[in-house]
This record gives C-alpha cells, structure tokens and sequence, in this order.
C-alpha cells in the first residue's frame, strides 16, 4: 500500500462534497429565479387581461357615443370598423417591412457590429443577383472572348427564343 492512498479517499470524498453543495446552490438560484420570472409573468398576464376589458369598455363606451345620433346597428358598425382599422395600423407597424428598415436595419449593418459578413446588406442576406449570365466557352475579357458587361447573344436554337423573333 502506497503511503498517499489515505488522501486519494480524502480528495475524492471533499469533491463530492464540494461538486453536491455546488448542485444545491446552482438548484436553489435557479429556483430563485424562476420564482421571480413566473411572478413577472403572472403580472403581465393580469395587466394584459385588464388592458383587453379596458380595450372592450372603451369600445362600448364609443358605441353608446355614436348610438346617441345614430340607429344602434350603425353605431356597432361604426365602431367595428374604428377597431379593424386600429388593428389594421397597429399590425403594419408591429410588422417589419424591407421597404422601410428601421434605425437597426442600416444596409449591412447590425446594432454592435460593423458588418454582417452575409450578402450586401439585402434582406435575408442574399448576394446580388449578376445582370448576366456567366459566358460561355474562353473567359470572359480574355483574348477572343467577350469584353466584360458584354452580353452575347442567345444561340438561334434556343427554346427560350420564339420562333420568328
């Protein structure tokens, strides 16, 4: 028996020890934390639902207003169409559109970083299409083939080509 047997059962024994109260307080934080985030949640739930039946008095409320001059199917209506109208607005603006990129959608840019690496900046990162057609036969601008940003016409037998064309 070699003499620092003993202390290889003492070190094994202090890291389990050490590696179990570390799972207890990773345990106990984690459960922390999720107490806290489902109470955060529960709020938000609430606050939401209050906001929807504010939402359907105050649609009521503009109902009853109109309902005052108008026949009551003409208030409902009137009411109805405020409402998908709203709904309407508050969508496209929710909505991200190509059309009108917002400060973070700068043309290859992303917030904190200098560039994306992907593309050009063009939505989904896709690289620009080439306006033509990679030539076929010698390369092109060398000698005997076509110069650059020269197209060369299609073959006769094309069957993209109409006849008669």
């Amino acid at each position: 028996m070699k003499p620092l047997d003993h202390l290889e059962h003492l070190d094994k024994q202090l890291v389990d020890e050490l590696a179990q109260v570390a799972r207890e307080t990773v345990r106990d934080e984690l459960r922390e934390q999720t107490r806290r985030q489902r109470r955060k949640a529960m709020l938000y739930a609430a606050s939401g639902a209050l906001a929807l039946y504010a939402g359907a008095a105050l649609a009521l409320a503009v109902g009853l207003a109109l309902a005052l001059g108008l026949p009551d199917w003409a208030a409902a209506l009137i009411t109805a169409a405020i409402l998908g109208a709203l709904a309407y607005v508050l969508r496209g603006v929710a909505r991200p559109s190509a059309s009108r990129p917002g400060p973070a959608h700068a043309v290859g840019m992303t917030p904190g970083h200098e560039s994306t690496g992907r593309g050009t900046g063009v939505p989904g990162g896709v690289p620009p299409v080439p306006p033509a057609p990679p030539a076929a036969g010698p390369v092109a601008g060398a000698a005997g083939g076509p110069a650059p940003g020269v197209v060369p016409p299609r073959p006769a037998d094309d069957p993209d080509v109409p006849r008669g064309a």
